[in-house]
């Protein structure tokens, strides 16, 4: 029974880690490059912004996810990307999916990634 219980966690884990992911890449970079600026800044960008700021995960996922769901100058620690770019406009994603979306980029060096999948 107890395998059972820890296979369901590391399940759980690995399914909200993809599923981050998933929706980082289907959504996110259509304006979030993970390395380049374009339209907006990049991931790599404000997720070293944001992470400065809290380095905490829990407070990293909670400050971003609420802000990506009503997106806000005064809430922004990016005024210079907003001036460049335009405020980021509400997408309409429920909280779970924000938060998981926020989390995948809180743990992603998307550097380090890129070098490893270089096609991105």
């Amino acid at each position: 029974m107890r395998g059972l219980f820890l296979s369901f966690i590391l399940a759980s884990f690995i399914y909200a880690e993809d599923m981050g992911s998933l929706l980082f890449h289907g959504n996110c970079v259509t304006c979030h490059h993970e390395t380049k600026t374009i339209s907006a800044p990049s991931a790599t960008e404000f997720r070293q912004r944001y992470k400065d700021a809290f380095s905490n995960k829990e407070e990293f996922v909670s400050y971003m996810s609420q802000w990506v769901k009503k997106p806000s100058h005064e809430g922004s620690l990016m005024h210079d990307a907003i001036k460049k770019h335009g405020l980021m406009p509400e997408l309409g994603f429920d909280d779970d999916a924000l938060k998981s979306i926020c989390a995948y980029i809180y743990e992603t060096d998307f550097i380090k990634e890129e070098k490893t999948h270089p096609k991105r």
